[in-house]
Order: C-alpha cells, then sequence, then structure tokens
C-alpha cells in the first residue's frame, strides 16, 4: 500500500496476534518483523528488524488480560524505538483500552489511571491514537494528540439485524448505557428498557428494577465490556424472573475474567456475541460465546487515516 510515494507498516505487539494478522490481512500487507520478548528479570526486549525511516507506522495492542501492565510496556516500549528509529508517524492501535474505568475521581484520593496511560502513551512518542468503545467517552480529551474512536455497535446490530428475532426489547444493564443502548436499539427498530441497579462495591452489583416493558418479550443486553459477568448475568435473570422469554446478551470488549466464563454458562443468557478486540484464549471460551471480528472496521480506519480520507465517514 503506498500513497503519494508514502510508505506503510504494520507492527503489533503479543495481547492480540491473531487480530493484527488479520488487519494485516485485510489490508494485503505483511505483519512487520519484529521481536518483542522479556529479559530473564521481566523487562521488556524489543527490536524492531526492518527499517522505519519515514515510514507511517502502526503499532497494534490491545492492554487487556491477562498480562495489562507487560502489554501496556510492550507498547509504549515499541513505539519509543519507532521513533528513535524516524518512523515517519506513530499510531497506537488500541482496539481495547485498558484502565479506561479509571477515569474520574469517584472519591477521594483515587487516582485518574486512563489519563495517566494517555500521558504514557503521548510522551513514548506517539502521533495519533486509534481505539474503540471507550468506556468513557470523555477519555478522548485526555489526549493532546488526534484520536479517532470506533463503535462496535454496528457490527453486532448487524448481527442481530440477520437474526431477526421478533417481539424484541434491547435492554442496558445499568444507568450508564443507556445512550449505547438507545443507539443500538435505533438500528434494530427495537424500543428500550433500563436495569436500575444499585453496586453495593466493586465488582458486586445488584439488581434493583426494570424501567421498561420486557414481560413476554426477547432481549438483547449491550454493554460495552463485560469483566467478572456479574452485572450482565444477574440482569439477564432478573429479566428473566420478570418474564422476558429468550435473552441475548453482546459488548464489544470480553474481558471475562474471574469467575465470568462459569457465571455465563450457568446464567439464562442464550447466546453472548463479543467483538475480538481482545484476544480469547481456550481457557476463556464457551459454547454460549460467538466472537465477531473488528478487522474490517479497523483495517479500514488505517487504510483512511493513511490516506489522509475521513474516518468519520465509517459511521454514517
Amino acid at each position: 500500500m503506498h500513497s503519494k510515494g508514502k510508505k506503510i507498516k504494520i507492527f503489533s505487539g503479543n495481547s492480540n496476534l491473531d487480530l493484527a494478522k488479520k488487519i494485516c490481512g485485510e489490508l494485503g500487507l505483511p505483519l512487520g518483523d519484529a521481536t518483542v520478548s522479556s529479559f530473564s528479570d521481566g523487562e521488556i526486549s524489543i527490536n524492531i528488524n526492518e527499517t522505519v525511516r519515514g515510514v507511517d507506522v502502526y503499532v497494534i495492542q490491545s492492554t487487556s488480560i491477562p498480562l495489562v501492565n507487560k502489554y501496556l510496556m510492550e507498547m509504549l516500549i515499541m513505539v519509543d524505538a519507532l521513533k528513535r528509529a524516524s518512523a515517519g508517524r506513530i499510531t497506537v492501535v488500541m482496539p481495547y483500552y485498558g484502565y479506561a474505568r479509571q477515569d474520574r475521581k469517584a472519591k477521594a484520593r483515587d487516582p485518574i489511571s486512563a489519563k495517566l496511560v494517555a500521558d504514557l502513551i503521548t510522551a513514548s512518542g506517539a502521533d495519533r491514537v486509534l481505539t474503540m468503545d471507550l468506556h468513557a467517552a470523555q477519555i478522548q480529551g485526555y489526549f493532546n494528540i488526534p484520536l479517532d474512536h470506533l463503535v462496535g455497535g454496528p457490527i453486532l446490530a448487524e448481527y442481530f439485524k440477520e437474526k431477526d428475532i421478533e417481539n424484541l426489547v434491547v435492554v442496558s444493564p445499568d444507568l450508564g448505557s443507556v445512550a449505547r443502548s438507545r443507539n443500538f436499539a435505533d438500528r434494530l427498530n427495537a424500543p428500550i428498557a433500563i436495569i436500575d441497579k444499585r453496586r453495593p462495591k466493586a465488582n458486586v452489583s445488584e439488581v434493583m428494577n426494570i424501567i421498561g416493558d420486557i414481560k413476554g418479550k426477547n432481549v438483547i443486553l449491550i454493554d460495552d465490556m463485560i469483566d467478572t459477568a456479574g452485572t450482565i448475568t444477574n440482569g439477564a435473570n432478573a429479566l428473566r424472573d420478570l418474564g422476558a422469554k429468550e435473552i441475548y446478551a453482546c459488548c464489544t470488549h470480553a474481558v471475562l475474567s474471574g469467575p465470568a466464563i462459569e457465571r455465563i454458562d450457568n446464567s439464562v443468557i442464550k447466546e453472548l456475541i463479543v467483538l475480538d478486540t481482545i484476544y480469547l484464549p481456550d481457557e476463556r471460551k464457551s459454547e454460549k460465546i460467538k466472537t465477531l471480528s473488528v478487522a474490517p472496521l479497523f483495517a479500514e480506519s488505517i487504510r483512511r487515516i493513511f490516506n489522509n480520507d475521513s474516518v468519520s465517514k465509517l459511521f454514517d
């Protein structure tokens, strides 16, 4: 791929090599030759094994489990290596932006880790960031470099459109996801309902009541991420108790840590649709989970950034 004499190269850390290879496949490019390993004391070792001087470079890396901090350091050190090798422009492609839930001070003396990560990425030498479904939209404002924010909702909505489920209601698992749920429902021409929940402490959720009509309806629960799956499975069980029929769930980021898989397998959720922003090893897979790929969308975004075309056109 060349544009007015410019060259493009794509590199990846170890967090989601599958997705990086798929994106390269969509673009018809080889994955850049880099060795990303660790010294025996755990320090990250990065070697860029090909020239990048003057090249438009894209670094694909999600800061996801099980090695969030290691993957973050891999990305920062790779950007530093590329910068020092005179890369023309460096775009960090973060399908999943870790630490995004720590986006404000919820109580006294809390860190704002999402802002710290933004500062680290900028300080490492990145010129631009491409990410998807940030947990909090204001994180875009933590950067003083351009950031393109993709949305996964249309990919998920397309899947459910093809399923053509009748008597459908889209359900927001909490008040914070209402805007996302409304956009999703608009794409499916469906009404929405909202679960009003109280959360006694972190990673523990408690359902209180449902705003909207779900009795005798098929429902889709949508969230930006599913971590321990407490919110989504408790919500699904409450919906079933209140008369919902088939219950589907979907999210962009399948963090799925701790007891998540067991909870999903034991829940009333018929099918959970996720995107591949985070790599899912076999031990975090389930027969109920179906994965759709974001590779075509990220590939098209990279193509547009490289050609200086509009990325926002992808949302029309």
